[in-house]
């Protein structure tokens, strides 16, 4: 049988006992219940819960948790995962936007899941890969009243949204009900909020007791940018799926901090990029939210954008980036993910690295540069390095080889890569190493900030 949805729910007191205080066999959460717990052991068990006065009668502070819209997964044990602890067999998943609602735009309802998921990708080794067609693992949609899945939505204000737990069919599946007023700011439901909580319940995530967690029952908007799971929440999608390799710092990858509105120092001693590509007859250089385009022979008037506001796909944190110029296309590598762009103009959705035949244990690529003269495209990930074929679209054999070992002169890892006229620039903390490849080494070292004027 199905496991039950988790459904982000507000209900007067009586229902909200029976519904999430009577302990039953059965899973059908949608199903309203009485008897099997008295009314006082309800309250007191709630009021354990959330760490309110055990009183066992209906005072102030119990009737205040009751009317917060709340996420309706029962709290009776097994609070932090599904009975059973099911968990997806596999890391990486696929998700499909089935139906949107007319609150949102199709964008920025692409946006709030995308960030939605990503809380989870950031924390655990999951990846995560929109679908346009065809069954995915997660189905998401927006529904009005009964909807097929025997937890019928009802209208403004009640139910707001349910998951299923990880499975076959159903399992996974994330619905939204199409008569809430979803938003991307703090009035009406803030769709990312509800979304990030709901994908953890669709990742076998139950609910947690930590008020500050985001698997905390009831809804409290969470602020989408630079959004980062509570350590509550992280050591629950850890328990399920282990540790992921992108929490962890290295000297030139500090874990990423939350961006801010204000645009990052470039010119402070530790600068460093995210991604550095030519498109065109311009440089781009990407760090954080923001990139700065600048005339490849000119230094002056570089000014910071706004990524989304150039490429509203891409959001924020661009692994890395490269342009075949005779083809007139760029790419645009973040996590397992990877955009084509002509010139500025993004062509279709996201598709995976694993095209590039790239082995499945790479999750992201660190920088990539594109040779001109040979036709052949280098992924750089951790130590090692990739070399691409671009003209018979294949990976080259006897792949990966140390960096160190090819490339006299660098050390440390590479944040990103350019080639400009013939030499290979390749960012790596503060510093960028010109290397000649005729000599086979490096012949210039500058600070990585004085490419946008420092």
């Amino acid at each position: 049988s199905t496991a039950p949805p988790c459904v982000l729910y507000r209900s007067p007191w009586t229902e909200y006992l029976d519904k999430f205080y009577t302990i039953q066999g059965g899973h059908q959460v949608g199903e309203m219940t009485s008897g099997g717990t008295s009314m006082t052991s309800k309250i007191q068990q709630m009021q354990a819960f959330f760490g309110l006065q055990i009183t066992g009668k209906l005072d102030y502070s119990t009737m205040d948790v009751i009317k917060r819209p709340r996420c309706g997964v029962p709290d009776v044990a097994n609070y932090r995962l599904f009975p059973g602890e099911p968990k997806w067999e596999k890391s990486t998943l696929t998700y499909r936007i089935k139906k949107y609602t007319s609150s949102l735009s199709h964008a920025e309802v692409d946006k709030a899941v995308e960030m939605g998921l990503k809380a989870w990708s950031m924390a655990a080794p999951l990846n995560f890969v929109k679908a346009n067609s065809g069954e995915a693992d997660i189905m998401i949609s927006f529904e009005s009243g009964d909807h097929g899945d025997s937890y019928p939505f009802d209208g403004p204000r009640g139910t707001l949204a349910h998951a299923f737990a990880p499975g076959e069919g159903l399992g996974g599946d994330t619905h939204f009900d199409n008569a809430e007023k979803w938003t991307m700011g703090m009035n009406g439901f803030n769709l990312f909020t509800v979304a990030a909580h709901e994908f953890g319940h669709a990742l076998g995530l139950a609910h947690s007791t930590d008020p500050s967690a985001l698997m905390y029952p009831t809804y409290r908007y969470q602020h989408p940018f630079g959004f980062r799971l509570p350590k509550d929440d992280v050591k629950g999608i850890q328990a399920l799926y282990g540790n992921n390799i992108k929490l962890k710092s290295t000297p030139h990858h500090p874990a990423p901090r939350p961006p801010t509105s204000t645009n990052p120092d470039h010119c402070d001693s530790s600068f460093s990029f995210d991604a550095v590509t030519m498109l065109g007859n311009e440089l781009l250089f990407f760090k954080d939210r923001i990139f700065w385009r600048r005339q490849a022979q000119l230094t002056t008037n570089i000014h910071p954008l706004a990524i989304t506001s150039t490429f509203p796909q891409l959001m924020s944190n661009v692994d890395a980036a490269y342009e075949v110029s005779e083809r007139g296309v760029a790419y645009f590598f973040k996590g397992p993910h990877y955009w084509t762009t002509r010139g500025f103009q993004m062509q279709g959705p996201p598709r995976s690295i694993a095209d590039f035949g790239l082995p499945r244990n790479v999750l992201n690529v660190d920088a990539a540069v594109h040779l001109r003269d040979e036709r052949k495209t280098l992924f750089f990930v951790g130590d090692e390095y990739y070399s691409y074929d671009e003209a018979k679209r294949k990976m080259e054999k006897d792949f990966p080889k140390s960096i160190e070992d090819e490339f006299s002169g660098i050390n440390g890892r590479i944040d990103a890569a350019v080639e400009v006229n013939g030499f290979i620039y390749f960012f790596s903390g503060p510093k960028a190493y010109k290397y000649d490849k005729e000599k086979e080494d490096v012949v210039n070292i500058v600070k990585s900030s004085s490419w946008v004027g420092c």
